[in-house]
């Protein structure tokens, strides 16, 4: 994309700045919808939603940012990069796809370098239907009591136990008994919520004002923190449907590309999970073909990140700690979903071009 590494930012007040610059540039105008809560420096923060091309599309793709917070860093850099982009604009218009740009689904996080909402929540398990029990994790059950310790670092035992967890189950089990996501622990990690949140309700808004009458629909969420860094994993995010799935794996699988993966066959680094914020278009344009993926670049080692995540919650349950621990486990918590290097945003950037355009071309064929 043009633009270069210059389109990511160090704070989501800069690159809401970018994202806005960068719209208005293109001609383009935003719908923001201002969230209840300020940011960590007191600003404004928003879901930003631009429309680049005619509001009566056919076929639409969608491009967001932010599910998880602090995962926009790395996000909203595509999107700049993306509207920045005349020649991936042209393509776009000349094959008669609208393209429809979310910035921030989770503003919150990303301004207080947080994965979760202001609720806590982790927003890809809240898209829940909570007039039914939720799903219930045992395994994250068992490990809570080690997960936030008192004190952090985690004293001698804790690590050992730990340890001792993972020794006798494996990473995987240890990873997935975490990230599944549960309803039970409103402090813990991957917490879902027991109701939607601000951002849930927020986006439904949004597809039902700019993507419900579209025929056909293509969606790429930006994530970061799984597999090995600058990897761009390309998880199909659609339901259990095997045409879906080959739908994905013909648009997006092809060329150099890395193969798509699914959490139903177990081939994606990811667990299986459930809740999960693209489930909305299903509700939101039922009658719309829908595919998509959720683009996952890898950053640090499963433990690595792991770790940033229980220091991050142990302090937004600990705002005693002092600025100095709170300054490290949150530059702890940046370096987890976001590598501040020009090469690994230059991997970013290359595979995510490549993936919007093979989204076009999925679309029209």
């Amino acid at each position: 994309m043009t633009g270069g590494i210059d389109t990511f930012s160090a704070s989501y007040s800069e690159a809401r700045g970018k994202f806005l610059e960068a719209a208005a540039a293109a001609g383009l105008r935003v719908d923001s919808h201002v969230h209840p809560e300020t940011g960590r420096d007191g600003e404004e923060l928003a879901m930003d939603v631009v429309l680049d091309g005619p509001p009566d599309a056919s076929a639409m793709l969608i491009l967001t940012s932010a599910c998880h917070g602090v995962e926009g860093y790395c996000g909203s850099g595509v999107q700049v990069s993306a509207l920045r982009d005349a020649e991936w604009r042209a393509k776009a218009k000349a094959e008669g796809v609208a393209v429809l740009y979310v910035h921030a689904l989770n503003p919150y996080g990303f301004s207080h370098i947080r994965r979760t909402t202001h609720e806590n929540v982790d927003l890809n398990r809240n898209f829940q239907d909570f007039s039914r029990p939720l799903p219930v994790n045992a395994a994250y059950r068992e490990l809570q009591p080690l997960l936030l310790p008192e004190a952090w670092p985690p004293a001698e035992a804790n690590t050992a136990a730990t340890d001792r967890y993972i020794d006798d189950r494996g990473m995987d089990a240890y990873q997935a008994a975490i990230t599944r996501g549960q309803h039970e622990f409103s402090e813990g990690l991957f917490f879902g919520g027991t109701e939607p949140t601000w951002s849930n309700r927020t986006l439904r808004q949004v597809l039902r004002t700019y993507v419900s009458r579209v025929k056909r629909v293509a969606w790429i969420d930006i994530h970061t923190g799984l597999g090995p860094s600058g990897v761009g994993e390309r998880i199909c995010a659609c339901r259990d449907d095997k045409v879906a799935l080959e739908r994905a794996r013909a648009w997006w699988g092809g060329g150099g590309a890395t193969p798509v993966t699914s959490i139903y066959d177990g081939s994606s680094s990811s667990a299986f999970l459930t809740g999960l914020m693209w489930t909305s278009i299903y509700d939101e344009c039922p009658d719309a073909e829908y595919t998509g993926i959720a683009m996952e670049y890898g950053t640090l080692p499963p433990f690595e990140m792991m770790q940033a995540l229980r220091a991050e919650h142990w302090l937004n349950i600990h705002p005693e700690a002092s600025p100095a621990v709170a300054a490290q486990i949150k530059q702890q918590m940046l370096d987890a979903f976001y590598v501040n290097t020009d090469e690994w945003k230059g991997l970013i950037i290359a595979q995510a071009r490549e993936s919007l355009f093979q989204a076009v071309l999925g679309l029209t064929s």
